[in-house]
């Protein structure tokens, strides 16, 4: 059958290839799940490892299979099976389990061993490919309803994971109740952490370096938060005008932004640092300001990497939220703006470089059978 795979740690070296087909007895114990690919998303990971930023082909290969962002059909189990059925809608989670304590008692999301096994990232084949194979519990079942908008679960679980993160460290407030909430960036993750934070009922300004209006600004604005550009003001003016912050989600890959993301925060705030900047960016910082600005207010930061399932049933939650509310229902939609039909390595290519500015990109597999 056809992937699209790459060879890691060179640069333009995505292609089309024939990859063995697999079958259920690859997992044990009859837990194996059929999965046929429906479509497939591309995200800056993605441009990346297309770049040689990084990635590591599973033991034994010298190609890596791309894909972490999936959407699919199950179209056989294996007999222990019990979670999904043929027909069902699934979405796969990225995370394999490791060595760690944490990926042992399922965890993988939190794993504390020094290499990671990512699907389409790292050590695993990934899912822009005919068919996939998985065990049922790397599986999460996605109402019919949603087919249409269900491959943005992958990028909301890792906000919704983030998030999660920070209300667990706002729960240490006898008083905690965050009102405000600062987003930086308004690509597909900054969107969505918009849309996320606005859901709960929180004032959002999300703050990023183009001038409105555009396509990215209006989706902000029509869910009643306030879109702010660089261009405009600059982060202290903002801080001072909308802010402080409760929540302060940093989803700009700028690391520039993180010393003065602290200084947004309201005291007893939490910083959620999601994006990761590949390479190195030295940058001079006043760390006694910021241990002064951390300490003295109680505020935290915390990072968060991958999603647990729960994070990502939740994510499929949400979405479904948004599509039953009729001040948010489409809103999602509006995010995906460019559709490859096909496995067509050139277009993937393309658009991976940056040659394409959208906000999501979907290979569409079941139209190019």
């Amino acid at each position: 059958m056809k992937a699209i795979a790459i060879k890691p740690g060179t640069a333009n070296s995505i292609h089309l290839r024939d990859v063995p087909r697999p079958g259920l007895d690859d997992v044990p114990d009859g837990r194996g799940v059929r999965v046929r690919l429906i479509r497939a998303g591309l995200c800056g990971t993605d441009a990346d490892l297309a770049a040689g930023e990084y990635g590591r082909a599973p033991k034994g290969a010298d190609y890596l299979v791309l894909g972490h962002e999936s959407l699919g059909r199950v179209v056989e189990v294996g007999p222990s099976v019990r979670e999904v059925a043929p027909g069902h809608l699934v979405v796969t989670t990225i995370r394999r389990p490791g060595g760690s304590a944490y990926d042992r008692i399922g965890r993988s999301d939190l794993s504390t061993d020094s290499v990671f096994i990512e699907t389409g990232i790292s050590g695993a084949h990934g899912l822009m490919t005919e068919e996939v194979v998985a065990d049922a519990e790397y599986l999460v079942p996605v109402p019919a309803a949603l087919e249409d908008v269900a491959i943005l679960t992958e990028p909301l679980s890792c906000i919704t994971k983030s998030l999660r993160q920070a209300d667990q460290v706002q729960d240490r407030l006898d008083l905690g109740e965050p009102r405000r909430a600062l987003v930086t960036g308004a690509g597909t993750i900054g969107l969505l952490a918009t849309l996320t934070l606005r859901l709960r009922g929180l004032d959002v300004s999300t703050y990023a370096r183009r001038p409105a209006p555009y396509r990215n600004s209006d989706l902000i604005e029509r869910i009643g938060a306030r879109y702010v550009s660089v261009a405009e003001v600059d982060l202290p003016r903002l801080i001072e005008r909308d802010g402080p912050f409760d929540i302060v989600f940093e989803g700009s890959g700028a690391p520039e932004l993180i010393e003065p993301a602290v200084a947004a925060l309201a005291p007893n705030g939490v910083l959620a640092l999601f994006s990761v900047t590949p390479g190195s960016r030295p940058l001079q910082v006043d760390m006694a300001r910021l241990n002064q600005a951390v300490v003295l207010y109680n505020r935290v930061i915390v990072g968060s990497a991958a999603a647990a399932w729960k994070d990502y049933a939740q994510a499929v939650t949400t979405i479904g939220r948004a599509e039953a509310d009729p001040a948010t229902r489409g809103w999602l939609s509006g995010l995906i703006t460019d559709r490859i039909r096909g496995l067509d390595a050139d277009a993937i290519a393309r658009h991976l470089a940056g040659d394409v500015k959208s906000i999501k990109t979907t290979v569409e597999l079941e139209a190019g059978e």
